[in-house]
């Protein structure tokens, strides 16, 4: 009698617990009945006002003395040339000087010329120095650094090789952009929904939810996908800037 009592008990505690359920799941279902979703899209293009580029070029000797000798008469000749070119001494950046030592890899073979192996062999030290170039908010100095850095080829003529680097573009006010692309999307997603319930002859009740998708940074006219952790293009001048802002609407 007693285990029959227990066995009603836990079978009637079921019942509730499973009635529970039910009805949360049918809440729930009502309630994204009664709701309306949107996105919102904010976007805008932008002209970057801040860029950077840099190249190095080296020096190679058997001696460490020499190699550095070398590379700071490069050096000289380098900054003589872009001052030649209209720059200021302050408006670029030589970094420090980093050394290598290079090896060569010759076969070893026996009297009969038969191949035994290979060695690795010091062939002396390499010298790098590297140079920078950056402005912001300066068009008239960003312009001349675009210019220059297609002519590099002519410290040839001077016995130097300077292998430049990919002009990096970037933006000093991205704070503010977001700010008011997030407000654009919001504006934009809260017009859709009021046009898709008017359209329907329905009524917007309140905001239930608000969220925001990554911001992205694209070259300006890229069919580059949207990434998951957002895009941050960095080599293109004209650059397009947009983010989505999702909104969940209670309809009355």
């Amino acid at each position: 009698m007693e285990n029959k009592f227990k066995s009603t008990i836990i079978i009637g505690v079921a019942i509730i617990i499973t009635a529970f359920i039910l009805g949360q799941s049918f809440k729930k279902r009502n309630e994204n009945l009664d709701s309306i979703s949107v996105i919102g899209l904010g976007s805008k293009d932008f002209v970057s006002d801040e860029i950077l580029w840099s190249g190095s070029f080296t020096a190679t000797s058997m001696d460490i003395k020499s190699a550095y000798s070398k590379i700071i008469s490069d050096q000289k000749i380098v900054s003589d040339y872009f001052i030649g070119k209209g720059f200021k001494s302050n408006e670029f950046s030589f970094g420090a000087v980093n050394f290598q030592k290079k090896f060569r890899e010759i076969k070893v073979s026996n009297s009969s010329d038969e191949y035994i192996k290979t060695e690795q062999v010091f062939d002396g030290y390499e010298a790098t120095q590297s140079i920078s170039f950056s402005a912001k908010k300066n068009p008239e100095l960003m312009k001349r650094i675009e210019e220059v850095s297609n002519k590099t080829s002519e410290l040839i003529n001077s016995g130097i090789e300077l292998t430049s680097n990919t002009i990096q573009y970037t933006y000093s006010d991205l704070p503010s952009l977001k700010q008011s692309l997030i407000e654009n999307a919001t504006k934009d997603a809260s017009q859709r929904a009021n046009k898709i319930v008017n359209t329907a002859d329905g009524d917007l009740g309140k905001l239930k939810d608000a969220s925001m998708g990554v911001f992205q940074i694209t070259g300006q006219g890229s069919t580059e996908e949207d990434s998951y952790g957002g895009n941050n293009d960095q080599f293109s001048k004209n650059k397009t800037a947009r983010i989505t802002v999702r909104l969940q609407y209670e309809l009355k």
